[in-house]
């Protein structure tokens, strides 16, 4: 996720302070990994430094000094652009656990063993996040079938490759 962008996106609002961009971030989007302070900080600090937001006020307060930011007209322009790209796919061909299945094979271990455990993660997970999808608002719901689309994915991809398992180590170990 790009963070500058997102922050542009939540200053086309109105002009904000660091302090009320972030907690706007981490309730539209940072249930998992809400924004440090110095994460927004640096970031405004950058889009300033490109010309992409200004400073609209400075007011005293009882610690430093709070700066308002307000995006500019090439902010909703960078905006504007970052939306209409489509994101890179991310095909998942460097995995870490076909990895560890192959070097299993390799190292004569029980290939079979990683897949099993890997897959009561991924049910872990499934469970928690179907939980967390029903208790959750529609934001949360959505977020959430996103990662249960992947992980069934990758069930799907467990259970193919437990089928394959012995094919598979005849390929690798020749």
């Amino acid at each position: 996720m790009s963070i500058g962008h997102t922050l542009l996106g939540l200053l086309e609002s109105g002009p904000r302070h660091g302090y009320d961009l972030k907690r706007a971030f981490d309730e539209k989007f940072g249930h998992d990994r809400p924004l440090h302070y110095g994460q927004v900080y640096s970031t405004m600090s950058r889009l300033l430094k490109n010309g992409l937001v200004e400073v609209d006020g400075i007011e005293p307060g009882g610690g430093p000094e709070r700066k308002r930011y307000a995006i500019t007209e090439a902010g909703i322009t960078d905006v504007q652009r970052w939306l209409a790209t489509p994101e890179k796919p991310e095909p998942y061909l460097q995995s870490t656990l076909y990895t560890k299945v192959v070097l299993a094979l390799l190292t004569h271990r029980n290939a079979a063993d990683i897949l099993d455990t890997q897959r009561s993660e991924h049910l872990r997970m499934m469970r928690i996040l179907t939980d967390r999808k029903r208790k959750g608002d529609l934001a949360d719901q959505l977020i959430c079938d996103h990662a249960l689309f992947h992980l069934e994915a990758d069930l799907r991809w467990l259970e193919l490759t437990a089928a394959r398992l012995g094919k598979l180590a005849e390929v690798v170990t020749r």
